[in-house]
């Protein structure tokens, strides 16, 4: 299999290993590592940071595939800390490509000198506790050796690529991309004969773009999505003005309703008459991105008005599609709308009217193998010159378990999570003392907007760290018992939804042998609800003094 991948493409430069001892470690110069950075250099602690890439931007650093867009529109898709650069920075599209994504995220980190404390294409494979001093011993793949007191994982909840077993994989003669790993060269399908494995949110973005350049497209899917226009446009000065017009009012609107996110009225609220639902889909529709989900307060907990929503945009598809039985396997019909993040996309369903794009439903012929020169399914064999897999990441917790993370008694966290992920507020885990996770399991983390969930994880543990300094406070972690009850909370919430009935990312199911545990804390008020912890002296953690040895 030849795969071309940045990782191959970007050696590290040689350099002096690092042997230092610190006040916090960062792992990842993403959204949240560098807001991170900056909170805590603002607190006057020493830093060092590892980023697994050889610059800032996290998973927009890796995510280079044709087409690739984010969900959230520009304007929200920003910083709230930097009134300096929210004022200055212009957006060119509704919602913004990864190129120009990017470009913010290292406008920021030169604004404000971000780059400085980390050590890139350096990858952390080790953190220990020791419970004699209350320190942390972080190892690099490189060699680099940093103690410090806090630990700090800002690895993203998208940051690991899924490659999937498929029998033969390695033996395909051609190249193969994946999504999550793009090469950072331009990729020229022209005249070539390309499958695409996958159809969730990356392949609808990339499958378009494939499609107008190669000479066949096939796409094989398992699992079809429910998919809204984006109606992308470009941004003027006045949409500028007018966001900026409205930003203390955005401001208090954060522990609201937002994608996925189940308000209080929620299990209370009518069900409207299907006639009125239609209507309100429509207009939404034609509005383009994801505002669905906000049509109706219990959209994602009462099939009465879920499955209006379903067959709308079923109906849509019939509308787009020409050919009825690819329609008909395009079109999602076991699983509600919404409990999978909605994809938005740019004219993806009628990419299949095109003469060269073919759909493969895998529910009626699945892969067989892939051979040097192909796929073969249970039923055809298509001969392809190159393969890009579509296959999302292992998501939430797949970059904290790649490490060897280990806290008291020699636990790891691996044994830690053996039945799932355990946290309490998302933040931290028993038995991990200062490791604080941003945007760990257990918190919002990818429902909404991910950057003001970072920067909302990274204010609190920064408040933490004060509080903890002011009462010369050595260790934190959360006890025990506040652990379990939130365990329990954050899987009640999500049982009273329609999000347990779908085999989603989020309950880990695309990754084989990944417990399944619904990861996202989806009720309103979890901003509210952190800082009534803090303000009760932080209920449901436990403080130490410094060991003797420290």
């Amino acid at each position: 299999m030849s795969t071309l991948s940045p990782e191959t493409a970007h050696q590290p430069a040689d350099r002096p290993l690092l042997d230092a001892e610190v006040d916090a470690v960062v792992v990842g110069a993403g959204f949240g590592g560098l807001y991170a950075v900056h909170r805590l250099r603002e607190r006057g602690l020493s830093i060092v940071g590892f980023e697994a890439a050889p610059d800032v931007g996290g998973t927009w650093y890796w995510n280079r595939y044709p087409g690739v867009r984010c969900d959230v529109p520009s304007l929200l898709y920003s910083y709230t800390w930097t009134d300096d650069v929210r004022r200055e920075w212009r957006w060119s599209e509704k919602y913004a490509t990864q190129a120009e994504i990017l470009r913010y995220i290292g406008f920021v980190a030169d604004r404000y000198g971000l780059r400085e404390p980390f050590r890139f294409e350096t990858r952390i494979v080790e953190a220990a506790f020791d419970e004699a001093d209350g320190m942390w011993t972080v190892r690099s793949d490189r060699g680099d050796r940093v103690r410090a007191r806090f630990c700090i994982m800002a690895t993203g909840c998208l940051s690991v690529p899924n490659t999937p077993t498929i029998p033969g994989l390695e033996s395909f003669g051609g190249p193969v991309y994946h999504t999550g790993r793009w090469p950072h060269e331009p990729v020229d399908f022209s005249g070539l004969r390309v499958g695409v494995i996958g159809t969730g949110s990356s392949g609808i973005q990339a499958i378009p773009l494939i499609a107008e350049a190669a000479k066949r497209l096939t796409v094989f899917q398992r699992t079809p999505n429910y998919s809204m226009p984006s109606r992308n446009r470009p941004l003027t000065e006045a949409d500028h003005v007018e966001f900026e017009a409205a930003w203390e009012t955005y401001l208090l609107s954060l522990d609201g309703p937002t994608f996925g996110r189940v308000p209080p009225t929620a299990h209370t609220a009518p069900v409207p008459p299907r006639e009125e639902q239609w209507q309100r889909y429509e207009a939404l529709w034609q509005e383009g991105g994801g505002a669905i989900l906000y049509a109706y307060p219990n959209i994602l907990t009462n099939h009465g008005v879920n499955d209006v929503a379903c067959e709308f945009v079923r109906q849509k598809i019939r509308e787009t599609v020409a050919d009825p039985k690819t329609a008909a396997a395009l079109s999602p019909t076991d699983y509600p709308l919404g409990v999978k993040r909605i994809c938005i996309d740019s004219r993806y369903f009628e990419t299949f009217n095109r003469p060269n794009v073919e759909l493969v439903n895998l529910r009626e012929e699945p892969i067989a193998r892939v051979t040097a020169d192909g796929v073969e399914t249970d039923a055809r064999r298509f001969e392809l010159d190159a393969l890009v897999l579509a296959t999302g990441f292992d998501a939430v917790t797949g970059a904290l378990l790649a490490m060897d993370i280990r806290g008291r008694d020699g636990v790891t966290l691996k044994q830690a999570w053996a039945e799932g992920p355990r946290t309490y507020l998302g933040l931290g885990v028993a038995g991990f003392p200062n490791l604080f996770m941003v945007t760990g399991p257990g918190s919002p983390s990818v429902i909404g907007n991910v950057i003001h969930n970072c920067e909302h994880h990274v204010d609190w543990l920064v408040a933490c760290i004060d509080h903890m300094r002011d009462r010369n406070l050595h260790t934190v972690e959360p006890d025990p018992a506040a652990e379990e009850g939130w365990v329990h909370h954050v899987g009640e919430v999500a049982g009273r939804t329609l999000f347990p009935e779908a085999n989603s990312w989020y309950l880990g199911v695309n990754i084989p042998g990944k417990p399944r545990v619904f990861m996202p804390y989806v009720g309103e008020g979890y901003r509210h609800r952190c800082a009534e912890v803090a303000a009760d002296g932080y209920r449901g953690f436990r403080f130490d003094d410094a060991p003797a040895a420290a």
